[in-house]
């Protein structure tokens, strides 16, 4: 038996992966600013304002994640956008 699968249909494969990983992220992303009711860049501000708290910096480290996560997978997305060529291994 023959298992016949374009590039196209491989890069829209790995296309809706990613985007379903982007939707998970920002959705996590959303929760962190609706929690402290700013953005991350305004939190880590008030942050170094203010003294330490361990759920604050707990929850920084992994907005940060996310936030870096979000920029990784959007980049995949614009690569599989340009690729040219697809090497299955």
């Amino acid at each position: 038996m023959d298992i016949i699968i374009s590039k196209e249909e491989i890069i829209e494969y790995e296309k809706l992966k990613v985007i379903s990983e982007i939707t998970l992220t920002k959705e996590k992303t959303t929760l962190f600013e609706k929690k402290y009711g700013c953005s991350i860049d305004a939190f880590r501000k008030r942050m170094e304002e203010t003294d330490e708290d361990f759920e604050e910096w707990d929850d920084y480290i992994e907005w940060k994640a996310n936030f870096e996560l979000l920029k990784d997978l959007e980049n995949k997305l614009i690569e599989l956008d340009n690729a040219k060529n697809i090497k299955i291994v």
